[in-house]
């Protein structure tokens, strides 16, 4: 997100789950926290390979920031599964079916 590589959406849906998460950890009684922070992280995972095959830019502009920038997109794209995990098991221990 800091080197403006990828468009402003990718950032957006990124902090707006984060927002969502932090809801979601404050609200420990609320199942729609929860279930919303499910289904963005779950979003966010489609979005960002879309946002990452399209806007991944050639070997020609691939400076470091660059290429620091996209190994941590996917490097935060690698571990939403593991994240997709732990809150699923959350959303389990708060009552969901």
């Amino acid at each position: 997100c800091m080197n403006y590589m990828l468009p402003p959406s990718y950032a957006w849906g990124n902090f707006s789950v984060l927002a969502v998460g932090i809801w979601a950890i404050v609200q420990r009684d609320s199942l729609d926290a929860i279930t919303m922070f499910l289904t963005g992280l779950l979003l966010t995972v489609l979005t960002d390979i879309i946002h990452i095959s399209i806007f991944y830019p050639s070997h020609d502009f691939l400076s470091d920031a660059r290429r620091f920038s996209i190994g941590m997109a996917i490097f935060s794209l690698l571990l939403k599964p593991v994240s997709c995990y732990l809150v699923y098991r959350m959303y389990r221990e708060r009552g969901g079916e």
